[in-house]
């Protein structure tokens, strides 16, 4: 069986101990100051230093790549990974980027000459996008299906611009004429798209290179993938590469792994908590949807046991942030086991996340991802 491929994430907004702290920002989902954390927890700012910091610890600890998110809160993503490029040498840097912002013409171009410049490092992850309000501040008032619509189309434009031959194209969003990139590059080797909902999935199915979930229970994910399995077979197409995030709190004891995610949630205000679950509510994304339904018994019933939702897959952390709200919790072995389960669905790519990501590298680096034939590191010794 091929190894899964392991990517990391780069916390371009800002990092910290705690889900309460390493936050940028005072609007959106999970944005909000609110209690004070521990004495040992610093907001820790996204700059050059530290991010570079986590990824050479990336590159040294044996992941593929590193995640770069898009959006308001955190820094652009071509600048810093075009800059972190620089220090790292094998790593390669999987890019956000938004069609409502910026051309495909545009953006084949800049793909091109990261891939020169880089020694062809770039990877790319397409988001459409599923906040009104985040949508409206780059200057997008499209409705959901118009903008999957724009992102279908977009990515044709992409594709097109990167071929051998000038490109001609008229639609409802895109008219170009001898769309090209000076001396074609090799191609990114692969295009990362991801979306729960009727309008994403056929648009996934005929572009995704390699379609990305947020993580759910195992029975979830299965359907999901089996859903574009069968469209991008209606379409004519090879099935995509299946990968999934996931944040992760790995150690040596089971013991250890569940005090360590307990403290991510160390001054958690329920008042904040209900404003962070009122504004995610007012997105348009099926995925927000599916991941704030994870955490509904424990909105209920208040026992923090009630956010695991299969064992070592813990709701916590979609209580304070939009976006991915789930991480894999427990000892060294047992993460790695339930990565395995998710492989033998057919997962074959996981971006994985932890707080603070420095310090967290190592910790998954070392200790997971040996367990699964992969990374530089030390063993965990389990239970």
């Amino acid at each position: 069986m091929t190894l899964p491929k392991f990517h990391w994430f780069l916390p371009t907004g800002s990092d910290g101990r705690t889900l309460t702290t390493g936050m940028r920002g005072t609007h959106g989902p999970g944005h909000e100051t609110i209690a004070a954390a521990p004495s040992a927890d610093r907001h820790r700012s996204p700059d050059l230093r530290y991010l570079t910091q986590i990824a050479l610890a990336a590159e040294h600890t044996g992941f593929d790549s590193i995640l770069t998110p898009a959006g308001t809160f955190n820094e652009d993503p071509w600048i810093t990974c075009a800059a972190l490029a620089q220090a790292a040498e094998r790593l390669k840097f999987l890019v956000a980027l938004r069609p409502d912002s910026i051309s495909p013409v545009l953006a084949a171009q800049m793909a091109a000459t990261f891939q020169r410049q880089s020694g062809g490092r770039l990877l790319l992850n397409v988001v459409t996008g599923g906040d009104p309000a985040e949508q409206a501040r780059f200057g997008d008032h499209l409705d959901k299906a118009a903008r999957y619509a724009r992102t279908d189309e977009w990515l044709t434009v992409l594709r097109g611009t990167w071929a051998a031959e000038p490109f001609d194209h008229a639609g409802p969003h895109y008219d170009v004429t001898g769309a090209t990139v000076f001396s074609p590059p090799t191609l990114p080797p692969g295009v990362y798209f991801g979306g729960s909902s009727a309008e994403a999935a056929p648009v996934a199915a005929r572009h995704a290179d390699v379609y990305l979930t947020w993580g759910e229970p195992p029975a979830d994910v299965a359907a999901k993938l089996d859903r574009i399995r069968a469209l991008a077979t209606d379409a004519g197409r090879t099935p995509p590469r299946f990968g999934i995030r996931f944040h992760v709190v790995a150690r040596d004891t089971t013991k250890q792994a569940w005090k360590a995610a307990e403290r991510l949630l160390t001054g958690i205000d329920p008042a904040h908590v209900a404003r962070v679950r009122t504004t995610l509510a007012g997105t348009q994304s099926t995925g927000q949807a599916r991941q704030s339904d994870l955490h509904a018994a424990f909105r209920d019933s208040g026992r923090a046991s009630d956010l695991e939702v299969w064992p070592n897959v813990w709701a916590g952390v979609g209580l304070l942030r939009g976006g991915a709200g789930t991480a894999l919790v427990g000892s060294h072995r047992e993460v790695a086991d339930r990565i395995s389960e998710y492989a033998a669905l057919g997962i074959e790519e996981f971006i994985l996340s932890g707080f603070p990501h420095l310090e967290e590298t190592y910790e998954v680096g070392e200790g997971v991802l040996p367990l699964l034939g992969t990374g530089t590191g030390r063993v965990g010794v389990g239970r």
